[in-house]
């Protein structure tokens, strides 16, 4: 496949793979291009391999924001159950208040009450347990993801720097009052 078909299918608008896929395309069109003679260098088109790059940051962002909203979800949702527990306290208390009128009636609504804080906290702490379990679920497959795509630079970067050149590198004759810039 040709550096100018691997950019083609990027660009295409159904070509949605994940990073491991755009660095995959990357390490293709690296291993793919032309070496140039007598070197260890290879051309590849600056603009394609570029334009791989920026896409492969934007993917990252991505990934980070939503990270960064998970965090801000749990955060929020924390706060409207704390909101939500105390509005149910404070509801139990204007409930109590109001029977006081005799001792049994006091002694109901306290026990409600207590049933009821109880509950509310029961139930904020499993909120906030599951909140944590999702965020924590969310952050682990991004650590994976991460790993994936550092295992696959780190292949790349192997294969770069493992790298030998197909011919042996012709050496020139000097001839007296040539520099060596003059011999390439």
């Amino acid at each position: 496949m040709t550096p100018t078909a691997i950019h083609e299918e990027l660009s295409a608008p159904a070509y949605r793979g994940d990073l491991c896929d755009l660095l995959e395309h990357l390490r293709e069109l690296v291993e793919t291009a032309r070496s140039m003679p007598l070197s260890n260098s290879a051309i590849v088109n600056r603009d394609e391999v570029l334009e791989l790059l920026d896409e492969t940051l934007e993917r990252l962002p991505e990934e980070l924001r939503q990270a960064r909203w998970l965090l801000k979800e749990r955060e929020e949702f924390l706060e409207r159950a704390g909101r939500e527990a105390g509005e149910i306290v404070a509801a139990a208390r204007v409930q109590a208040e109001g029977m006081v009128q005799r001792t049994e009636v006091v002694r109901e609504a306290q026990r409600v009450a207590r049933v009821t804080i109880e509950q509310a906290e029961a139930h904020g702490r499993q909120l906030r347990n599951q909140a944590e379990d999702y965020v924590d679920a969310k952050l682990a497959s991004f650590e994976a993801t991460l790993e994936r795509t550092i295992g696959v630079v780190q292949k790349g970067r192997r294969r770069l720097q493992a790298f030998t050149p197909e011919a042996p590198v012709e050496v020139l004759p000097t001839e007296p009052g040539l520099f060596d810039q003059d011999l390439m």
